[in-house]
């Protein structure tokens, strides 16, 4: 498919080497080298795809990430030079999709770029799932991607939400986080366990009235988690 990307990278030559593998597969493709560039491009293109680097002049990668993702549903792959876990799981928190440190492989880059695109394209929307799903005290609406507690809504990032949907088809049944790393976007390999763990603490928190005696999103302790309807006498 062709789409529009949108790449941002402070380093001229590697933006450079970016934007010909893209355009090779045929995709629209504009290069800015600075945040403020990337967060106005990126508002005024409406891209498939937002190819952002972390470290940039101006504002860095994941200002642009956290205000993107706040405006639109944009699919978001970053890259950065920094390897430490929690730097990482940092962009994944703000809504990024995926996640890659340099030094990359430009084909790698392409892997997941296509990945990103084939299973949450602008132009192709995903399969509809099932219905909305009570448990407990949260409702998940796989079709409108809304979720709620006791009926206020609360907001998920794209992977949050992935695995709540899946959960939510299964009550009750435990998930490792191999399976429920199926389910999301992307996310690095480095880091699959830690990344599920990320996204399983920030959903207790929204979801759970208190976040470290967790009633719902369970831990079912060597296997994964698992999502039940909460304590006896729970509606």
């Amino acid at each position: 498919m062709c789409a529009r990307v949108l790449v941002a990278d402070d380093d001229p030559r590697q933006a450079e080497v970016v934007r010909r593998y893209l355009a090779s597969e045929g995709h629209d493709v504009v290069v800015v080298h600075d945040g403020r560039a990337a967060l106005g491009e990126g508002r005024r293109l409406r891209p498939d795809l937002v190819v952002l680097d972390v470290m940039m002049p101006g504002l860095d990668g994941l200002h642009v990430c956290r205000t993107l993702r706040r405006e639109s549903d944009v699919l978001i792959l970053m890259l950065t030079a920094r390897t430490t876990e929690d730097d990482l799981l940092l962009g994944l928190e703000l809504g990024a999709d995926d996640y890659l440190t340099k030094p990359y492989s430009p084909r790698e880059l392409m892997a997941r770029a296509r990945t990103l695109l084939r299973r949450a394209s602008r132009g192709a929307p995903e399969p509809a799932g099932p219905g909305p799903r009570r448990i407990g005290r949260l409702g998940v609406d796989p079709l409108t991607h809304h979720v709620s507690v006791d009926g206020e809504p609360i907001e998920c990032t794209r992977g949050e939400f992935a695995i709540l949907a899946a959960m939510a088809e299964q009550p009750d049944r435990v998930f490792t986080r191999a399976q429920l790393l199926h389910h999301t976007r992307g996310i690095d390999r480095s880091s699959t366990e830690r990344t599920i763990d990320v996204h399983v603490m920030n959903l207790r928190r929204k979801i759970e009235a208190d976040p470290q005696r967790p009633t719902q999103l369970i831990t079912v302790y060597g296997v994964g988690y698992k999502l039940t309807t909460g304590p006896a006498g729970t509606p």
